[in-house]
């Protein structure tokens, strides 16, 4: 974002606004955090501020300062489109397009009012008026703090900021294990610390709040859904909709799955697929320089980051298995390649 971009949203925002604040569909803790702390700090400038969300999230995630007063359009259709149809303003947060809010996405898209990208996934579109994009950032939530310093904000970044902020840099930062957690992501969470943030406090919010049924859907799952290709450093789960309904699944609840591969020996790209009513959703994840947002892109309809992805199939489960199975050879050489 230009100097010029700048000059031109603080002048945008030197007057109340009625502003919208979006996020891609089944949001994470980057996508909830950045958007309710964003919403903080416009607030305080006597904005009128909602975010809307194109459906609901984790429970795991409902601490949040701010939780209660989201919307979500999947429910509140009528409501979100008279927001939105009123607005000033629409910040577009961790997501790159419209596509990703599905139903939502066109709701925003025929909207005239001035649209603000700030996010960290690969390729954005051109709908936005402005952008901020990097994509070595770890998460939309750090591009937010850095966002409200370059408008000489960081003096109104209190504790509900500061907690809405650090959850989506360290959920989306592995903890901070990525490779995109860098010293400006340690600088940034420094200053979150001094605003009030208890890491030790929203780490356990956040992944030691889970249910006995979730934890038996994992046990589930390692034990008999995971799937290792030794020959392309390869790991693979599927999960069927009767499996999830036998585990009494709950959004979130298969949250980090994907993960839990990369911890094999050898292992350098690991596939989740997950039944749905109409489809199939992917999440891949890998170690080193293989690519996951490329083999979701060309394969998957998807994309997201180079070694964090999702996709979608709208094959059966055992059709998209075996055509996820069937494509490995051509990325054989590449999966064995050392780093």
């Amino acid at each position: 974002m230009s100097p010029a971009d700048i000059s031109k949203i603080e002048e945008i925002l030197s007057s109340p606004k009625n502003i919208v604040i979006t996020t891609h569909r089944s949001p994470d803790a980057d996508a909830l955090g950045s958007s309710l702390g964003l919403c903080h700090f416009l607030k305080k400038f006597e904005h009128h501020v909602n975010v809307i969300t194109p459906n609901s999230y984790p429970e795991f995630l409902h601490w949040m300062p701010g939780h209660k007063e989201v919307i979500n359009y999947e429910t509140q259709k009528k409501v979100a489109k008279a927001i939105v149809k009123n607005a000033d303003l629409i910040f577009c947060l961790d997501y790159n397009i419209l596509k990703r809010m599905e139903e939502f996405g066109e709701v925003v898209g025929k909207t005239t009012a001035l649209k603000i990208l700030i996010d960290h996934h690969q390729q954005p579109d051109s709908f936005p008026d402005f952008i901020l994009s990097d994509v070595t950032a770890s998460s939309t939530a750090q591009l937010i703090f850095n966002f409200i310093e370059t408008l000489k904000g960081e003096k109104y970044i209190d504790k509900d900021i500061a907690e809405c902020l650090y959850a989506g840099i360290m959920t989306d930062s592995g903890n901070f294990r990525f490779s995109t957690t860098t010293t400006e992501t340690h600088r940034v969470v420094s200053k979150l610390l001094e605003a009030g943030v208890r890491p030790d406090k929203i780490y356990t919010l956040i992944f030691d709040d889970n249910t006995q049924e979730r934890m038996n859907l994992l046990g589930h799952t390692l034990l008999n859904k995971l799937k290792y290709f030794p020959e392309f450093h390869t790991s693979m789960i599927s999960l069927t909709r009767d499996e999830l309904k036998q585990f009494r699944y709950r959004q979130g609840d298969t949250e980090g799955f994907v993960n839990y591969p990369l911890s094999i020996k050898g292992v350098k790209f690991s596939a989740l697929m997950i039944e749905k009513k109409d489809l199939v959703k992917l999440s891949f994840r890998s170690k080193g320089n293989f690519s996951v947002n490329k083999f979701a892109r060309l394969h998957f309809s998807g994309g997201g980051h180079d070694n964090a992805a999702g996709g979608e199939s709208r094959i059966s489960l055992d059709e998209t298995v075996t055509k996820f199975i069937s494509l490995l050879p051509q990325y054989k050489e590449e999966l064995l390649k050392e780093k």
